[in-house]
């Protein structure tokens, strides 16, 4: 079911000239005695510090299980059925609330996780988990377009550049997310409507958008539509945007924009599925990333946008200057959150999804 977690090279390579935040935690006396303690983790790809699993058993005695996944949808199907041992999953806002609502996580303890304090306020809240009961952020971003500076005649800045019918020119050199919800709300977007439309004619309309243009689309990725932009595979890919930021050292040729007609505004967050076998180390797990300089090195590596205010303290201008991590305040007021609206809605997004795929 699991698989043990070993160390291996980054599939990133960083701007050698970042500050190191290597963890030097202590090790504490009564942790020679926790040698056959365990915490399973089922979590996204690439969104981990090169070396946090090996930082957390060496400061804790824990071992660390860890498992991918490629979107939430994948992570809410393999738990549906019941939690097959995972101890902390972590789902982005809207899911945390489908999950709270199906009775698949529980309230956390937060006298075990001290280090919430860390967090900016208004990550301490949150109308998806009012008063943070079930949850605590990891990351937080946008969701828009990467691309490849050389294959453009100008910024891709809106969604009919990967949706509509600019999509037409460049046919073939697309990568979509896999993740339905997304993908619908994307066009939502694009047509100009709320993010979170309950109406079924417009978001029958969205659908009819994505199958026009799923033509000239190469690839509906899982979580990996940025390699598919850094091999050349495709020239614009629908991304998360740290993942997009994670490549562009590698190569100047690519950039991120947030489209005119705004994105999705998103957070992920640390949570424990109901049934998990190890509730007190996922606790430990859980505290031991808000640490500063756990969050900090994560960050780092994942170039994700950090809620944590204590790490941010540590990290690079380079990070901190980065607008595909940090978009400007005005772009960012067309975006917005999406909210869990029910299961018909989310059952409408999966079979549409399934009938675009078959386009």
């Amino acid at each position: 079911m699991f698989r043990r977690f070993t160390a291996r090279p980054s599939r990133r390579q960083f701007v050698k000239s970042s500050v190191s935040v290597a963890v030097t935690l202590p090790m504490l006396p009564q942790l020679a005695m926790a040698q056959n303690r365990q915490v399973n983790v089922y979590n996204w790809d690439t969104y981990i510090g090169e070396t946090t699993l090996d930082d957390f058993a060496s400061a804790t005695g824990i071992n660390v299980q860890y498992d991918l996944y490629a979107d939430n949808s994948e992570l809410f199907a393999r738990l549906r059925e019941g939690n097959p041992g995972y101890d902390v999953i972590v789902p982005t806002n809207d899911f945390v609330s489908r999950m709270i609502v199906a009775g698949m996580i529980q309230k956390l303890d937060h006298s075990r996780i001290p280090n919430f304090k860390n967090l900016a306020p208004r990550f301490q809240d949150g109308e998806f988990d009012p008063g943070r009961q079930y949850s605590v952020t990891y990351f937080w971003g946008t969701i828009g377009i990467g691309y490849r500076k050389s294959a453009v005649s100008q910024v891709p800045d809106s969604w009919g550049y990967v949706l509509g019918d600019q999509s037409g020119e460049y046919a073939g050199k697309i990568s979509w997310l896999s993740e339905p919800s997304t993908m619908i709300q994307m066009a939502l977007k694009y047509l100009g409507y709320p993010l979170n439309s309950t109406d079924m004619g417009q978001l029958k309309e969205a659908e009819a958008v994505l199958t026009r243009a799923k033509k000239n689309v190469r690839a509906i990725a899982g979580d990996n539509g940025q390699d598919l932009l850094l091999s050349g595979e495709v020239d614009l890919a629908v991304e998360w945007n740290g993942d997009v930021a994670a490549v562009i050292p590698e190569d100047d040729d690519i950039s991120y924009v947030l489209p005119k007609e705004g994105g999705l505004l998103w957070q992920d967050a640390f949570c424990i599925p109901t049934g998990a076998p190890n509730v007190e180390e996922a606790h430990e797990f859980i505290n031991f990333i808000l640490e500063p300089e756990v969050h900090a090195a994560c960050a780092e590596t994942t170039q994700f946008s950090l809620p944590n205010e204590a790490a941010m303290k540590l990290m690079p201008a380079e990070y901190l200057e980065n607008e595909a991590i940090f978009p400007p305040e005005e772009t960012l007021a067309n975006c917005e959150t999406a909210q869990y609206l029910g299961e018909e809605i989310a059952r409408f997004y999966d079979e549409a999804m399934t009938r675009i795929r078959a386009a």
